[in-house]
C-alpha cells in the first residue's frame, strides 16, 4: 500500500495525517499504524489521526496512538487536524468536528497561525494526596513536584500508569511546577509509553489541577511550558465545575510525503 501523508506538529507533539475521505486507509492495522509511528523503521509520531467525513459536522477526527491502538482524545492532535482540514480547504477558520469525545469547535487564527480548540467541560475528578485525577477527554494524574527538569519523568510516570490501579486501562502522568508566573508540564503518555514533548489534554488537566488546588475562581488563562513550546489553556471555573475550555497554541506543517508499506 502506497499511503500519502502530511506530518503535523502541535508544541513538539507530532502525528501522521491520513485524508480518508475516500476511505483508501481504512484498512490500516494497529500493526501497521504501529509501524507508521515507529521512529526508526516508519515516519515517526506520537499517533496518527484519520480525517473522515461525517454528514453533521465538518469532519470526523480518529485518532491512533503510537503502538497503534485507537486511543482516546488528543488534544494537539485535535488542533493539528484543524489544520490540516483548513489545508485541505474543508474549512476556512471556524469549524465544528467530531471525535471520540463527542463535538469540538475550533477556530484558527493567522500570523503567526494558531489553533484555538475547545475542549470538554469538566465537573468530575478525585483528589488522592497531593494528586489530581481528572479526565479532559482522556484520562489523567497530575501531580507537582519541585525542580521539574530534573525530575525523571519516564521511571516516575511508568511506575504510577503501571501500578494496580491504572495498568489496566491506563492513565497519563503529568509532572508540573509553578513558576514565574508560568505552569511548566512534562506528561508520561499512555499508548506512547514514554515523556512526550507535550500533551493537551495533559496541560488542560495540569491548568485545572492547579485552579483547583489554590481556589482560583472566574475567567482563568494559564500560560503553559512544556518540552516542544508554549501553550495556554482558558477556561471558566465556577467551584469544581470547568466551562469553556479552550487549549491554544501554534499548529505547524512539517513535511508531506509517500510511503510505501509491505
Amino acid at each position: 500500500m502506497e499511503i500519502t501523508f502530511l506530518k503535523y506538529q502541535g508544541a513538539g507533539n507530532d502525528f501522521i495525517l491520513l485524508d480518508n475521505r475516500d476511505r483508501k486507509y481504512s484498512s490500516l492495522n494497529k500493526n501497521l499504524i504501529s509501524k507508521l509511528c515507529d521512529r526508526r523503521f516508519g515516519i515517526g509520531a506520537d499517533g496518527l489521526m484519520l480525517l473522515e467525513n461525517h454528514p453533521d459536522y465538518d469532519f470526523q477526527m480518529h485518532y491512533y496512538n503510537a503502538d497503534g491502538g485507537l486511543g482516546s482524545m488528543c488534544g494537539n492532535g485535535g488542533r493539528c487536524i484543524v489544520a490540516f482540514a483548513h489545508h485541505l480547504k474543508i474549512i476556512e477558520t471556524e469549524t465544528n468536528f467530531l471525535a471520540v469525545d463527542g463535538p469540538h469547535y475550533a477556530k484558527i487564527t493567522q500570523n503567526p497561525f494558531v489553533v484555538e480548540l475547545q475542549m470538554i467541560d469538566v465537573e468530575e475528578f478525585r483528589i488522592d494526596k497531593e494528586a489530581t485525577i481528572l479526565n479532559t477527554g482522556s484520562p489523567h494524574y497530575v501531580l507537582p513536584v519541585v525542580d521539574l527538569p530534573s525530575f525523571n519523568v519516564y521511571e516516575k510516570g511508568r511506575d504510577i500508569r503501571y501500578n494496580d490501579e491504572f495498568k489496566a486501562q491506563g492513565i497519563n502522568v503529568n509532572f508540573c511546577e509553578w513558576k514565574n508566573n508560568i505552569l511548566k508540564v512534562r506528561t508520561y503518555e499512555r499508548g506512547v509509553e514514554d515523556e512526550t514533548f507535550a500533551c493537551g489534554t495533559g496541560v488542560t488537566a495540569a491548568a485545572m489541577a492547579h485552579a483547583l488546588k489554590h481556589q482560583l475562581e472566574g475567567d482563568i488563562d494559564t500560560k503553559i511550558s512544556v518540552l516542544g513550546g508554549e501553550l495556554n489553556v482558558k477556561f471558566k471555573k465556577t467551584g469544581n465545575r470547568f466551562t469553556s475550555v479552550f487549549l491554544i497554541g501554534p499548529a505547524e506543517l512539517v513535511f508531506k510525503g509517500t510511503i510505501n508499506i509491505i
